[in-house]
């Protein structure tokens, strides 16, 4: 989606009331501002109200956001809202975490290049060398950060540290074949996409489409989630899926699921950078 830099992006989720959409609309209308897009989801089931909301100042005003910041809190206050206000003009910052494989990389990076993935790399961070020579291509810095089980501890506190002082928002595991600590998923909660090679729940554990070629699967996928400390088990943002039958072996699986991953996490990172996803306990909401 493309945007003026003069777009904003409000982000809402709040205990389901009258009025809260009004309230909103006529908050924004009374500052000078017109919502280009808006979306809204009612979860009857949590009692949990979702809003999303793209707006900027009308042309003959001269709006201040700070002052439109500022003066929500009253509105927030009133319908106990979590919110975050975004401009489109500041692109997301986000760090790609890699090992060996490099499709979800090079989709990435190609996205990024064609204007579809609008985000600002800090930096990619790997635990082999393998991709360096892509990173160095692209003038992206590359940071090394090898893993045992006597250094894994030191090495993401390194990784955090990178993280903080990049300022980074967004971490994204395009197959970091690592499986992070309990205390580093809760550090990064909520701001970091796993792509994983299955359409979740699935086959777990090693070769998983060799797995899937066992059993005579028809469908494969992968799933992007949130990175949670329960393995795999974090709220799903998007799903890819392929039918396949008996004719296609092994490596055809690995082929077609490198596809999948690839669509699965570029739609995540996407949704992530627009500020398209909400939360929802264990699960998401999505306004595509």
């Amino acid at each position: 989606m493309q945007h003026a830099i003069n777009h904003f992006i409000i982000k809402i989720s709040c205990p389901a009331a009258s009025g809260i959409v009004a309230a909103v609309t006529t908050y924004l209308a009374d500052r000078g501002c017109y919502i280009s897009e808006m979306s809204q989801f009612d979860d009857e089931t949590s009692g949990r109200f979702f809003m999303r909301a793209v707006f900027r100042f009308n042309d003959d005003y001269e709006g201040d956001i700070d002052e439109v910041e500022q003066g929500f809190t009253t509105v927030a206050q009133r319908f106990e809202m979590n919110w975050t206000l975004h401009s489109t003009a500041q692109p997301m910052r986000v760090l790609l975490m890699v090992s060996k494989y490099d499709h979800c990389l090079v989709d990435l990076l190609y996205r990024h290049h064609k204007g579809e993935l609008d985000m600002q790399i800090t930096a990619i961070v790997s635990n082999h060398l393998d991709l360096r020579h892509m990173a160095e291509r692209e003038g992206i810095r590359f940071i090394y950060l090898p893993v045992t089980r006597d250094t894994k501890a030191l090495q993401e506190a390194a990784l955090m540290k990178i993280v903080d002082e990049t300022q980074t928002e967004l971490v994204v595991l395009a197959r970091y074949m690592q499986i992070l600590s309990d205390d580093l998923c809760q550090q990064l909660s909520g701001r970091a996409i796993n792509i994983h090679h299955s359409f979740l729940p699935g086959f777990k554990g090693a070769k998983p489409y060799h797995q899937a070629y066992e059993r005579g699967v028809k469908l494969i996928g992968a799933t992007a989630h949130y990175v949670t400390s329960d393995l795999d088990e974090g709220p799903i943002i998007e799903q890819e899926v392929q039918r396949v039958d008996h004719a296609h072996l092994p490596d055809d699986l690995v082929a077609i699921g490198r596809d999948t991953e690839t669509v699965a996490l570029s739609k995540a990172v996407k949704y992530q950078l627009e500020h398209r996803v909400f939360l929802n306990g264990d699960r998401t909401v999505i306004f595509r």
